[in-house]
């Protein structure tokens, strides 16, 4: 978490949690005002944004009555589990006139920012091939903290949860996804949804896509990582959390390319600090100067068509197009509807 007056230009006001115990541990920690009841605190508090950090069946529901209450909203990954969801939480905040920020924070990592100025530069020519890949560590004692962890109606499986940055990445590098095939597997854990999955994509440039998650790695965690393959060049960004540089060739050199390892390959030690502290940064530049949001509600949309169509195809055992409405998709709904 980040702390009391670490982002310039904002603080934290008051903080909110069902649990009278967590709202109070945090409070206090933070010296600030801290509720049980959202619309209480909206009410009585000065706030100008809520950041919604709920279990992500329960987004849509916050966002919408922090948007009601004329507050900019800042939700975490993925922002809803359903379209509609997504759908109704943009219309609320257009009508009540307020922004909504999509908590993408890999976007900042320091070598994904330079991956993506060789994608707008054109580097990479004709796309060939993109992959990403999650092997993460979350045992049963990891699910058994909440009861809503692994469900379908609050959380779904490793492609909602853990692997939805990546998916992210993935298609906001390689562009517009047209198809989808997915299986998955409960391999290691008890929970309603899957913990492996692997995806074949298609995109609509004509590039191949990969996706590769798990939270089954043991007995901890490998990698996140994303790599991308072209006519000119190929990169590679693994580490954790998609912070560490490995590959980077172009055939067509820049005079920076020779160092590009050096400089950009890592992000600073607290990989998830990192990225959220930048994130957060960008919300008070756009809130103050009016910048363009990186991720609003409708580029936050595009993941969750995305990881629905893959729960789609995984459902049915066929190849889903994009765009598409979903029939089979329990992610949102629950385990027996």
């Amino acid at each position: 978490m980040l702390g009391q007056n670490q982002i310039k230009g904002a603080k934290l006001s008051a903080v909110c949690d069902l649990i009278a115990e967590k709202a109070r541990v945090i409070g206090e920690r933070f010296s600030v005002p801290y509720y049980t009841d959202l619309r209480e605190m909206l009410a009585k508090e000065r706030i100008d944004a809520v950041a919604v950090l709920t279990q992500s069946g329960m987004h849509a529901e916050h966002a919408i009555e922090v948007a009601r209450h004329k507050k900019h909203v800042i939700v975490e990954k993925p922002m809803a589990l359903t379209l509609d969801d997504a759908d109704a939480m943009i219309r609320a905040c257009d009508v009540n006139g307020v922004k909504l920020f999509v908590v993408k924070q890999n976007r900042m990592n320091v070598p994904v920012v330079k991956l993506r100025e060789a994608v707008v530069a054109g580097r990479f020519g004709k796309l060939v091939l993109g992959t990403v890949r999650v092997r993460w560590c979350r045992t049963q004692e990891y699910y058994d903290q909440d009861d809503w962890r692994g469900t379908w109606r609050y959380d779904g499986g490793v492609l909602s949860n853990q692997a939805s940055h990546h998916v992210d990445l993935l298609e906001w590098m390689m562009g517009d996804v047209v198809s989808v095939f997915a299986k998955s597997a409960t391999a290691l854990v008890d929970i309603e949804a899957e913990d492996t999955a692997i995806a074949i994509l298609k995109f609509r440039n004509g590039a191949l896509g990969i996706i590769e998650a798990t939270t089954a790695a043991r007995p901890s965690d490998l990698e996140g990582s994303i790599s991308m393959l072209g006519e000119r060049g190929s990169v590679e960004i693994g580490g954790f959390a998609v912070n560490e540089m490995k590959t980077w060739q172009f055939s067509e050199k820049t005079p920076e390319d020779d160092e590009v390892i050096a400089k950009y390959s890592v992000n600073p030690p607290n990989v998830y600090g990192f990225g959220h502290q930048a994130y957060y940064e960008h919300v008070v530049e756009c809130l103050v100067n009016g910048t363009h949001q990186l991720v609003d509600g409708l580029e936050g949309r595009k993941s969750i068509e995305l990881i629905s169509a893959l729960y789609e195809s995984i459902e049915t055992g066929r190849e889903v197009s994009l765009r598409f409405t979903p029939r089979e998709c329990r992610l949102g709904i629950g385990h027996d509807q």
